[in-house]
């Protein structure tokens, strides 16, 4: 049987949205086919996106619609929107302008995941410090207060000041909190991850050393000792 153009044509009521109301869409570079976030919609976000022409996802956290860079201007148009063959997850090719991570980085996918299993040549990978993924995310984000890439979501944070870095630790607060009382851990770790990046521009914004809070945390750590 011969399949028609008619045939690869899916309308939005014929997609399969789940008991929340969401669909998983995996956004990518349409030139390059990176992947550069999975995020989720509703009904009413694909509408946009599909009418306006830039993404558009609903917050699982905030329970409410966001424009991807609306605040920062990073913006991503998208070019095609394809489900697959169930109609339960979308991608979404997109020109991006700028990048698509909050970090700064190009795509949400930029860390490898390492554990304790052996690898292809039998070596053990053990899982980096956090103390040392701090000190690496803080040194980053030093740099880019001082260089001020263009793009990058961290220079934003920097180039709109102390109030919005303020505003922003407040809203990853309070997403943390919801976090905490969704069933999902996943969700968690993911907010208190967004916390962390936040607090660490505002101690790089306030000129505190992480040195200055591991000495504060060690010197409470012995005053509790002794109790």
């Amino acid at each position: 049987m011969k399949t028609t153009d008619e045939d690869l044509r899916l309308a939005i009521e014929d997609l399969k949205f789940d008991a929340q109301g969401l669909i998983p869409a995996i956004v990518q570079d349409a030139y390059t086919r990176e992947v550069l976030t999975l995020a989720y919609m509703n009904e009413e976000s694909l509408r946009r996106t599909l009418s306006e022409g830039e993404t558009w996802f609903w917050s699982r956290s905030r329970a409410s619609l966001w424009h991807k860079g609306e605040t920062s201007g990073n913006t991503q148009r998208v070019l095609r929107v394809t489900a697959d063959c169930d109609g339960d997850a979308l991608t979404v090719l997109v020109e991006p302008k700028g990048p698509a991570c909050h970090t700064g980085a190009r795509s949400c996918f930029h860390r490898q995941v390492e554990g304790r299993e052996d690898n292809e040549r039998g070596e053990t990978i053990e899982p980096r410090e956090l103390g040392e993924l701090l000190k690496q995310l803080y040194a980053l984000i030093l740099s880019r207060r001082k260089e001020r890439p263009e793009g990058s979501y961290t220079t934003y944070l920097f180039n709109k000041g102390l109030d919005k870095i303020l505003k922003k630790v407040g809203e990853e607060s309070a997403e943390t909190i919801i976090a905490a009382k969704n069933e999902e851990p996943l969700m968690l770790v993911a907010e208190v991850s967004d916390l962390i990046y936040h607090l660490l521009v505002l101690l790089v914004e306030r000129g505190v050393a992480l040195e200055d809070v591991a000495a504060e945390l060690a010197r409470r750590g012995g005053e509790r000792s002794k109790e």
